[in-house]
This record gives structure tokens, C-alpha cells and sequence, in this order.
């Protein structure tokens, strides 16, 4: 039975389909399968127990822990080529006599290093009937979005006590080697290209990416140097989108993880009445409904969903209604299936409605005050003229918590492009945010001016004009992102600003020219139309507004695709931790795990 996957997830599960369990079928015999935390995650994102279970596996256990011997059966490793999971699998066979298993099939995600492939070697070399590299070594987070396996990039890349160490250039590697991963699930070789900055950790990063994508395509198991796909690859630098980071989002999705106490994507909740259990749900894309709300405005999702329910009860009345005994065997089948139905919206009206209360006591206040920072004009288009009339109210309302205050403020300094050192201190002394000072002063280390004189100005993008679509007047800002987006589909990016690492594929590169023997350039234009995909790759987060902007991008324009990741998802709460740990030494960060 496939999983119910959509997307990269489905590309992540067909690749594992063809790479691991397709390897042993022809041996049609149950086996144990061995995991790390990595691989553990990335099975739980792309397929279900019953999906291993029809692949032959009968039980699934953890590497790294102790378990009880099955020598008549044979075990399948998929690990992360790591000295703790390495050493797990040496310790299943350290003995023939003791041998946990009868053998073992070993599938790294990346490419492993001579020194662990000879530790196997020298250890265990005669159980193991096959080791292979499968590269994959990204998550697929969403049917369009991924993130990679480095939950402490964002201080390793921005910290300016790594300035100067080999620390920065090393993580910027295992990021290039994790995005070339992604590019192969894809089977995309794509035209790689960067946002030029101040800083040069995005064209370090998308050189780094070029060159281990040209040492991939070259050892191929083919041995052919693979030719430029018709996508796409868009390196961008966290600092190049401040605002989108720290704005209040009042779409289903982006709100619920900003407002609600949401981890690891779970939901907890209480049913009704006086005794009511707490519950746990997951938000995943196995939930229909959670997809299709997802992206949607809370005014319309607080609409909609009582309407669903209110359907999917009457549907039940209605049955119940007929009395005949095939009547009621029919709704003895179907009952399940409403039940289900009706769980799912109630899960989804309890959110909606817990970002209400939130929103009703005192994020709607907010909200008029951060659009009008952010955009610089009303919601009747009015230019804002004094910025710090607009920021007072806020700082003033003892009912905002200093996380919402630091928010706001960061949105007036944004939209000033830097405050003076002495209108920082005052403001930072008059909300009394003295101790959390680090979360507004540390955005210098990410190259967005914070104080005015700041010598190399900001060069902000230049935004499309979207007056004439409808939004919500609170919701009237759009994540740059987006403009990328539409501008790179449309070949519209600036080349000085967006330059290419690579030669670009004819497709992207505006002329269309191309060789004689290369495809005439209507059928260039044919093949972009079909098969044209556009990877974006924030360094430092993505948010989850963001992320909507992939989908919408790709709904407008049906030519293209797009794929959005980044080396975490971020929460405004999560973004104001890390960056006020940014000052800190290293041994003095506490780094959370996705």
C-alpha cells in the first residue's frame, strides 16, 4: 500500500522504495529494520508502520539502544554515517557467536567517511551483505518544503564568535552537501544562484553548492556529468527579509504556531464538559483538511469550519432518518468515516478558536500598528509620517506582553532602516526590556541595520505593486519572498544582484538563445512550461508565512513549481531566542533540537 504522501515526501519515499527496499524483494523474507534519530524522523514524514510492514519489515527498532538478539533474521541499517550510529551497528555483530542478527544490509543517507567504512571494515565486514549510499539528507517537512538536519546552523553561520573559525566554513559545507541531496531526489541539477549581500555567506554557500553538485552528476552511477536542468536554485540570506520574521500572520497556519504552545507539530486540547480529557493532535498532510485550511485567513477559516461540521451532522441525521434495515447497515459503514470527519473539524475549530481568544484579547490591537510599520502606508494608503507616533501605543499598553514590545519595535526599526544608539537605549530602558536587549541589538550580526549610522545602508528589494489585490486590512503585507519568486519565474531578477554561479540554463537566462545543437528555443520554452522547478533555500529559517508563498506562487503560475527550505522553521518566539544568543560564547547556547 503507498503512503498518502504528496510531493517531496513522495519523492523522499519512492527514492527510499527504489534505493533500500526494492535492493532485497527478491529475497521475499521478513526483516528487522534499524534506525538512528535521523532516519527515525525521516520515515515518520514520508510513510506509516503498514507502508514498512507491505516492504517486508516486521519490526522497527532504535540503533542506539539495547535490544534482544533475532540471529535467524536478517536486519536492514538505515543510518546517518555517524560514529554513534556506526558504532551501534559494529556492536550487533562484534562476535559471529553473538551476533544479534544473521546479517546485515547497511544504507547510509550520505556518504561515509574512509575512516567509520574501515572501522566496519576491520569489524564486522563478513555479516554485512551490502552497504550502500543513498543520499538523502534533508527532511521533507511539507509536500513543497524541506529543512536540513543542522539545528544549530542559525548560530554556527551568524555568531560572531565563529566570525573567524573554521566553524562557519564547516557548517556551510554539510549545508551545501544536505541542499545537493534534495537537488538528486529531484533528479534536478539546477542553475545555482545567490542574493548578493553584504555578507558572503550566501555566494559562499551557493559556490560550495555548485561545485558538490558538478562532484555528484560527474560520479554518478552512470559516470555521465549530468546537464542543467531546466530550475532553478535561489540562495538567500536570512537578513534579507526582516520584517516577515517578526510580523503577527493571520493565516490559519502561521498563526496557530506563532499563538498556541504547538511542538513538534502536535496540538493538545480539551474536549467538553466539566471532565474533559486532554487530547493530542498531529497537524500533518495526512489530514485533508489541515491542507486545505492551512493557508487560509483565520476570518475564513472561522467561517468554514462550522459549516463543514454542520454538514457532515446532517449528513448523519439524515441517515439516521431512514429506517430501513439497508439504510442502516449503510450508516453503520459510514460511521466511522463520520466520526473521522467530525474529530478532524473539531480539532481544527478548537485552534481556530484558541487563535481567536488570543487574537480578540490582544493581538488585533497589534496588528494595524506592525502593518502600518511594515508598509509604510495605512490601510487607506496614506504615507505613515512619524513612525514613533505609530510604535507608542504599543509600548505604552500594559496588556502586551515584551515579546509582542521587542516586535514592534524591531518593525519600527526596520521600517526606519536603523535608530540612533540613543533612541535604542531609551527605548529599550522605557519598555524595560534591559535583559532581552540582545534579541533587538544582535539583528547588526545578520546584516540589518539597527542603528542608523550603520555604515553600508541596507539595499532593500524592490517590491511589486499589490494594491489591487484583495487582503485583510490586518493583513496587509507580503513576505519579499513572494516577489523572488514571481520575479524569478518571470526572469525579472536583476543578474547584478542575483548573480549565477553556473553557466544558466537557457531557459532562465531572458534571451532564450541557445546553440544549434541545442533544442530550438520554442521547445525550450515547451519543456520549462512542463518541467520547470524553482528551489529557494533560506539560510538561517524559513517562516511559515513563506512557506504559503510557495504554494501560492506555484497555484498562479502552473508552469513552475516551487520548493522552499531552509535549515529550520522558525517561529517569531524561536528567531528571538536565537538571535539574542548570537552574543553568547558557544558552550553557553543551548541548541533545540527540531
Amino acid at each position: 500500500m503507498a503512503p498518502a504522501v504528496r510531493g517531496l515526501k513522495s519523492f523522499v519515499w519512492q527514492k527510499l522504495k527504489s534505493a533500500v527496499f526494492d535492493d532485497f524483494r527478491k529475497e521475499e523474507e521478513w526483516k528487522i529494520m534499524l534506525l538512528d534519530d535521523y532516519t527515525t524522523k525521516l520515515l515518520s514524514l514520508c510513510c506509516k508502520m503498514t507502508d514498512l510492514l507491505a516492504e517486508g519489515i516486521t519490526v522497527v527498532e532504535n540503533v542506539y539502544k539495547n535490544r534482544e538478539p533475532v540471529p535467524h533474521m536478517k536486519a536492514i541499517y538505515l543510518i546517518t554515517p555517524t560514529k554513534k550510529s556506526v558504532d551501534g551497528l559494529i556492536d550487533d555483530f562484534i562476535t559471529k557467536s553473538s551476533s544479534r542478527y544473521k546479517a546485515a544490509y547497511v544504507y547510509f543517507t550520505d556518504f561515509c567517511s574512509d575512516s567509520l567504512f574501515n572501522k566496519i571494515k576491520s569489524s564486522c565486514a563478513k555479516s554485512i551483505k551490502r552497504c550502500k549510499e543513498i543520499n538523502i539528507s534533508f527532511f521533507p517537512y511539507e509536500s513543497q518544503v524541506f529543512t536540513l538536519n543542522i539545528p544549530d546552523a542559525f548560530y554556527r553561520c551568524y555568531s560572531p564568535t565563529l566570525e573567524k573559525t573554521k566553524d562557519k566554513d564547516a557548517v556551510l559545507q554539510v549545508m551545501a552537501e544536505q541542499i545537493v541531496t534534495l537537488c538528486a531526489t529531484l533528479d534536478e541539477n539546477p542553475g545555482v544562484r545567490y542574493r548578493s549581500g553584504l555578507s558572503d555567506r550566501a555566494s559562499k554557500l551557493a559556490q560550495l553548492v555548485e561545485k558538490t553538485l558538478e562532484n555528484y552528476y560527474r560520479t554518478d552511477e552512470k559516470s555521465q556529468i549530468k546537464a542543467k536542468t531546466h530550475s532553478q536554485l535561489i540562495i538567500i540570506d536570512r537578513g534579507f527579509d526582516p520584517v516577515s520574521t517578526v510580523l503577527h500572520e493571520l493565516t490559519f497556519q502561521a498563526m496557530a504556531y506563532d499563538l498556541l504552545p504547538i511542538e513538534n507539530d502536535t496540538y493538545k486540547y480539551k474536549t467538553e464538559g466539566s471532565g474533559g480529557k486532554e487530547k493530542e493532535a498531529i497537524l500533518e498532510e495526512d489530514d485533508d483538511l489541515w491542507v486545505k485550511m492551512r493557508h487560509k485567513h483565520i476570518a475564513d477559516v472561522i467561517e468554514e469550519i462550522p459549516k463543514l461540521l454542520k454538514e457532515a451532522s446532517s449528513k448523519t441525521k439524515a441517515a439516521e432518518g431512514k429506517l430501513s434495515i439497508s439504510a442502516l447497515s449503510q450508516l453503520m459503514k459510514k460511521m466511522p468515516l463520520y466520526r473521522k470527519e467530525i474529530s478532524k473539524q473539531v480539532v481544527h475549530l478548537n485552534i481556530a478558536e484558541d487563535c481567536m481568544s488570543k487574537f480578540k484579547s490582544n493581538i488585533e490591537r497589534l496588528c494595524k500598528t506592525e502593518q502600518d510599520l511594515a508598509l509604510g502606508t495605512d490601510a487607506e494608503g496614506q504615507k505613515v509620517k512619524d513612525s514613533m507616533r505609530v510604535l507608542l501605543p504599543v509600548l505604552l499598553n500594559k496588556s502586551h506582553d515584551s515579546y509582542d514590545k521587542i516586535r514592534a519595535i524591531l518593525l519600527y526599526i526596520f521600517s526606519t532602516n536603523g535608530t540612533t544608539q540613543e533612541n535604542l537605549d531609551k527605548l529599550i530602558q522605557n519598555v524595560q526590556i534591559e535583559s532581552d536587549s540582545d534579541m533587538i541589538r544582535n539583528w547588526k550580526y545578520l546584516d540589518v541595520p539597527v542603528i542608523s549610522s550603520f555604515v553600508a545602508q541596507q539595499h532593500k528589494y524592490p517590491r511589486r505593486d499589490r494594491s489591487k489585490e484583495e487582503t485583510f486590512q490586518l493583513s496587509r503585507w507580503t513576505p519579499v519572498i513572494k516577489d523572488v519568486m514571481e520575479d524569478a519565474i518571470e526572469n525579472k531578477l536583476d543578474s547584478k544582484d542575483w548573480p549565477y554561479c553556473s553557466r544558466c540554463p537557457p531557459t532562465w537566462n531572458g534571451s532564450g538563445a541557445v546553440s544549434a545543437r541545442q533544442k530550438p528555443r520554442a521547445s525550450y520554452r515547451e519543456e520549462r512550461r512542463s518541467s520547470a522547478r524553482l528551489i529557494i533555500f533560506v539560510i538561517g529559517g524559513v517562516t511559515y508565512s513563506e512557506m504559503r508563498s510557495a504554494y501560492e506562487v506555484s497555484e498562479a503560475y502552473k508552469s513552475c513549481e516551487v520548493v522552499i527550505g531552509s535549515t529550520h522553521i522558525l517561529t517569531p518566539k524561536r528567531l528571538l531566542e536565537e538571535v539574542k544568543s548570537l552574543s553568547k560564547p558557544k558552550d553557553m547556547v543551548c541548541i533545540k533540537d527540531e
